[in-house]
């Protein structure tokens, strides 16, 4: 989650998500109370696969959807299991929701006995996703139907990658809303659409989720054929893709913050208002949403926001208010190459660099994210000029759509204030 819930009152999408997932939880744990733990071997297995990767993560890392793959995949195989050594399970869904509920408990009590957090949003969508592929796959199985469709053969895997494909965007529509929930505490301005987010989470399917999928899904056929030792096999290459990618994160954590320091040296040297850089990569990365601008994009057009001023440090004496577009054009071109320059050497990637460098170009000339970074930076130093207020400011930038702004950016960078109540940029 991009941001906690903890001081004032939850969202209704959260109430939404966490009033569903218990009832669903309370419901199979009564079931499985009556009807009695069948495969108990199985389950045990299973409940212990879900409660050590519950236990062996780590706090999420900015960034890390999925902090715990290895209970995230032992999880969905026991919901796409339906035969152990050749022989068939009768654990059905309402089982498998209750061992992931309860081994998920379990996990949390030495987590918190640690003083660690623990993120009830994210069991609540494990415990939803799980019981939706648990509904697909169980009654389908049971009765036959499966293996009347797809057969008993090798065509037979295309099965649970269905409803694998299926969960994967059932996961995707509770995860926007919770993303856009923890926007919504950081204010009205900073709400993205849920259309953006729902977007990048499916996208973000494409990573580490992919792994997680394929290893429920081999885990589960493993189980089939070779029976309860195969999940202690099929897990270890998900388990090095969880640390590759924690590395990998803990990289893109120390650049980004790298990137923060090095725009904060603008602010302590005078050269730009205090919280300037801040606030231009807040509001930018709003209208970047707004325009539909999702994962890896995002990330370039919020750390060039940052960046964006690191050349004024080649200046000799501070412009008034960090407003560069008061300089001449070759000015203007030779602060925004050194300022490339600097990006690239703090590893954020040539697309950051290329945004940076591109400040002083016309803006036909210019990507989409160099558009915003040029508008939103503008209207932040209209604000601190004290032109009139954010409709002042805004209506400035409007007169100078034909030369200087995108139509499309400024009226996006419009909609975006009006959701915040056109609040002041230089107010933070």
């Amino acid at each position: 989650m991009r941001a906690p819930y903890g001081s004032g009152p939850l969202a209704p999408a959260v109430l939404a998500v966490r009033g569903a997932a218990l009832l669903l939880a309370l419901v199979a744990l009564a079931h499985t109370s009556v009807r009695g733990l069948a495969e108990p071997g199985l389950a045990l297995v299973f409940g212990l696969l879900v409660a050590a990767g519950e236990l062996v993560r780590r706090g999420a890392a900015a960034g890390e959807r999925e902090p715990a793959p290895l209970a995230a995949a032992g999880a969905l195989a026991y919901a796409l299991l339906g035969d152990s050594a050749g022989r068939p399970t009768t654990h059905g869904a309402l089982q498998v929701i209750a061992v992931v509920v309860v081994a998920q408990a379990l996990a949390a009590v030495p987590r918190r006995a640690c003083g660690r957090r623990t993120d009830a949003d994210r069991a609540a969508r494990r415990t939803l996703t799980v019981g939706f592929a648990a509904v697909c796959f169980q009654p389908l199985y049971a009765s036959g139907q499966a293996e009347r469709w797809f057969g008993d053969g090798p065509w037979f895997p295309l099965f649970p990658l269905t409803v694998l494909a299926l969960t994967a965007l059932c996961d995707a529509v509770p995860a926007a809303l919770l993303a856009r929930s923890a926007a919504l505490a950081g204010g009205p301005g900073a709400l993205p659409p849920y259309g953006s987010l729902l977007v990048d989470e499916v996208r973000a399917l494409a990573g580490t989720g992919v792994a997680i999928g394929a290893t429920g899904v081999l885990t589960a056929l493993g189980v089939a054929v070779a029976g309860p030792w195969a999940p202690a096999v099929l897990c270890g290459p998900l388990l090095l893709t969880q640390v590759s990618a924690r590395r990998y994160t803990a990289v893109r954590t120390t650049c980004g913050q790298t990137m923060a320091s090095l725009a904060r040296a603008t602010e302590i040297a005078g050269y730009t208002p205090p919280g300037h850089a801040r606030r231009v990569a807040a509001l930018a990365t709003a209208v970047g949403r707004e325009l539909g601008l999702t994962g890896p994009r995002l990330t370039v057009l919020e750390h060039a926001a940052l960046m964006h001023d690191i050349g004024q440090l080649s200046l000799l004496d501070p412009v008034a208010d960090g407003a560069t577009a008061r300089l001449p054009a070759a000015e203007q071109r030779r602060i925004a190459l050194l300022g490339g320059a600097v990006v690239r050497r703090t590893g954020a990637g040539p697309e950051v660099a290329a945004v940076v460098e591109q400040q002083a170009d016309p803006y036909r000339e210019q990507p989409l994210a160099a558009r915003i970074v040029r508008t939103v930076n503008a209207y932040d130093d209209l604000c601190g000029e004290s032109v009139g207020g954010p409709l002042r400011a805004l209506e400035q930038l409007r007169l100078g759509t034909g030369h200087d702004h995108q139509p499309q950016v400024v009226e996006a960078l419009g909609r975006v204030l009006a959701r915040g109540g056109l609040t002041p940029a230089g107010a933070g």
